[in-house]
């Protein structure tokens, strides 16, 4: 696959990113079918494995989601700016302390919008935990599915 390929697979995956912090979108199976569109057509054999392992996570991820409490962002009061916030910081962090960083990441990334809009670390903690609780678990169980898929992708491409 070329270079034009493989930037369209990334923009596809960065889609895919975006859609998971917007209720109703598809994002960890636009991501999914980025890494399937890219194995076939760079059919090597660290490509199905990237494939194989982005399915496992995939469907393991779907099973948790399953069992957290369901998305009712909006009924809390989070903004859709919040989840801007943490997607970043979950971008961020996964990168910045690979793989495990996305977690505290996503979570200072609410945070930081909440002490921003409210102005209290009080009142921004309590938020935080407001968020969560409502569906903000699920978004992040998603969204580090999404970012584990991508960085195998990413290192299979620049190390495969």
């Amino acid at each position: 696959m070329g270079v034009w390929g493989l930037l369209l697979v990334g923009v596809v995956m960065a889609l895919g990113l975006c859609g998971v912090l917007v209720p109703g979108v598809p994002g960890s199976w636009l991501v999914w079918a980025a890494v399937l569109w890219w194995a076939l057509q760079d059919p090597q054999p660290v490509a199905w494995g990237v494939l194989v392992g982005a399915t496992g996570v995939l469907l393991l991820s779907q099973v948790v989601r399953w069992a957290l409490p369901p998305r009712r962002l909006r009924a809390s009061g989070a903004a859709p700016r919040a989840g801007a916030y943490a997607g970043l910081g979950a971008f961020l962090g996964f990168f910045l302390l690979p793989v495990v960083g996305a977690i505290p990441g996503f979570l200072a990334g609410i945070y930081l919008h909440e002490r921003l809009r409210l102005g209290r670390p009080g009142e921004a903690m309590a938020a935080l935990r407001t968020t969560m609780r409502s569906g903000g678990s699920s978004v992040l169980a998603e969204l580090f599915t999404c970012l584990l898929i991508m960085g195998a992708w990413l290192g299979a491409v620049v190390w495969g």
